[in-house]
C-alpha cells in the first residue's frame, strides 16, 4: 500500500446527476477514471461509437465537471480528456421531487452498469489466478436492524473502504506489479417484500 492520500470526489447536483445517468457517459467516465486519459477517437473505438457521438458525450461530462481536458497531452487536433475526480458521491436528496427523481434515475443507470460489471467478472472468474479468485466474493447477507443501526453500519463500511482507497495507488495507473483495479460494490437496502418483486 502507498502512503495515505486524499481521494478527490464530486457531489453532483440534480442536473449533473441526470447528465451522468446516460449509460454511455457512465462507461466513459469509468474508463477515464480507471484506465487514465484518452482521446474521443480512442474512447469511440473502445465503446463502438462514432467520434461525433463520443465528442458530444465528453462535452456533456465536461460541462458538469466530471472530466477536464488533459493539457499535458495532445494538441489542437488531438484533445485528451481525463477524469476530474476519482469518485462520485451521491446522497439522496429528499428536499424536492426533482432532486429525488434525478437521484433515482442516476441510481438506476449505475445499477445497470454494475450488473454488467458483475456479469463480466463472473464470466472471467475461471480464468483468474487462484489468488484473485480467493480475493473475490459475491455475498448476500440479511441482518435485522433499525434504520439508525443500518445507517451506522453503512457509515462503518464506507470508512473501511475509504481507508483502503486512501492507502492504494491513484486510479488511472500505472500500477505497481501485482496491483489491479479491484471493484467493491456496496448495495444496502431494506429487503423488498415478495409482493413488490412480482411482475
Amino acid at each position: 500500500m502507498a502512503e495515505r492520500r486524499t481521494i478527490s470526489r464530486i457531489e453532483p447536483d440534480a442536473m449533473a446527476l441526470r447528465a451522468l445517468a446516460h449509460p454511455v457517459r457512465m462507461r466513459m467516465l469509468g474508463l477515464l477514471r480507471i484506465e487514465g486519459p484518452a482521446t474521443a477517437s480512442g474512447l469511440a473505438e473502445r465503446l463502438g461509437l462514432n467520434s461525433g457521438a463520443t465528442s458530444y458525450h465528453l462535452r456533456q461530462l465536461a460541462r458538469h465537471g466530471f472530466i477536464v481536458e488533459d493539457e499535458e497531452r495532445g494538441n489542437a487536433r488531438d484533445r485528451w480528456w481525463k477524469s476530474a475526480h476519482e469518485s462520485t458521491v451521491f446522497h439522496s436528496d429528499n428536499s424536492d421531487d426533482d432532486a429525488l427523481d434525478a437521484g433515482i434515475a442516476f441510481a438506476e443507470a449505475a445499477l445497470q452498469n454494475q450488473i454488467g460489471q458483475m456479469k463480466a467478472a463472473l464470466a472471467q472468474y475461471g480464468s483468474l489466478s487462484a489468488e484473485w479468485r480467493d480475493a473475490s466474493t459475491l455475498s448476500d447477507l440479511i441482518i435485522p436492524l433499525t434504520a439508525t443501526d443500518a445507517k451506522a453500519l453503512i457509515e462503518r463500511l464506507n470508512r473501511v473502504i475509504a481507508d483502503a482507497m486512501e492507502q492504494a495507488p491513484k486510479l488511472g495507473g500505472p500500477y505497481p506489479p501485482d496491483v489491479e483495479p479491484f471493484t467493491v460494490m456496496l448495495h444496502a437496502f431494506p429487503r423488498p417484500s415478495e409482493e413488490g418483486n412480482e411482475q
